[in-house]
């Protein structure tokens, strides 16, 4: 008798693994000085919590998330897998586009409301601009309670919303999941696809977390379309820095209202 994993299993566990594996990958890269938007030195010294404590953090993320999949994936049962033999490749398409809008427009409005909040943007998004210098495995550093607003719940929605079946989330969520830790790996490498796709990169996100750019580019993890829609993208520029590597500026002169 063989082995076997179900797909919900899968669905389940390997966006997790991912998410370790490709910022196991970057702390690799982090000493390419040069690509770097913010020196090795500002990493250690102006965030404002440990990484001991981020990955703790995270982790703790990771567990809600996978309680709640596996929770989800019991009561969808095996409804979205009937017609999964006869997927075309324009079905699955079609679903991962959906996915994606729907997790952008959720994270977007949540992100936002969250910052335009003062009582939620203090005791809980600041907790995630604690990291003033993004890097990869902080991607998921989140108040427990945003991790599950923003991160598992938009992901609950898009999987039902796109009709999208257990094996086809294991491909999406690990692609979104690897598309966040990029957004959060504070390098700008060359040849990256990501920043040739995507608007929303890793320069994009680095702008929201500095202190001129909180009420600016909340679009995550995907398009910008919401806060180009609603006035809220921020414009920036790829520079070199005086004492070496990258950073990105806005193009523009922002005041904080």
């Amino acid at each position: 008798m063989g082995f076997s994993v179900s797909d919900e299993l899968l669905g389940t566990f390997v966006p997790i693994v991912v998410y370790w594996v490709y910022s196991g990958i970057y702390i690799l890269l982090g000493s390419f000085e040069n690509y770097r938007l913010h020196s090795k030195k500002d990493e250690d010294e102006k965030n404002l919590v440990s990484k001991k404590t981020v990955v703790k953090g995270v982790l703790l993320q990771q567990t809600v998330q996978a309680m709640v999949a596996i929770l989800l994936f019991t009561v969808t049962g095996n409804d979205s897998e009937a017609g999964m033999g006869q997927s075309s490749v324009v079905v699955l398409a079609r679903q991962f586009i959906i996915a994606m809008l729907v997790l952008d427009t959720w994270q977007y409005f949540m992100h936002r409301y969250m910052h335009l909040n003062k009582f939620l943007y203090q005791h809980i998004h600041s907790q995630h601009h604690r990291l003033l210098v993004p890097y990869a495995f902080g991607a998921l550093y989140n108040h427990p309670l945003e991790g599950l607003l923003l991160d598992t719940i938009g992901g609950a929605l898009s999987f039902l919303l796109s009709g999208m079946s257990p094996r086809t989330s294991i491909f999406f969520f690990s692609f979104a999941t690897i598309k966040t830790v990029d957004d959060h790996c504070g390098l700008w490498l060359p040849g990256n696809l990501f920043h040739i796709f995507f608007r929303n990169n890793s320069a994009y996100h680095d702008i929201h977390h500095q202190l001129y750019g909180t009420k600016y580019n909340y679009s995550q993890p995907f398009f910008v379309m919401w806060d180009r829609i609603l006035g809220t993208y921020m414009p920036y520029s790829i520079e070199k820095r005086v004492d070496g590597g990258l950073e990105a500026r806005p193009t523009k002169n922002y005041k904080e209202d």
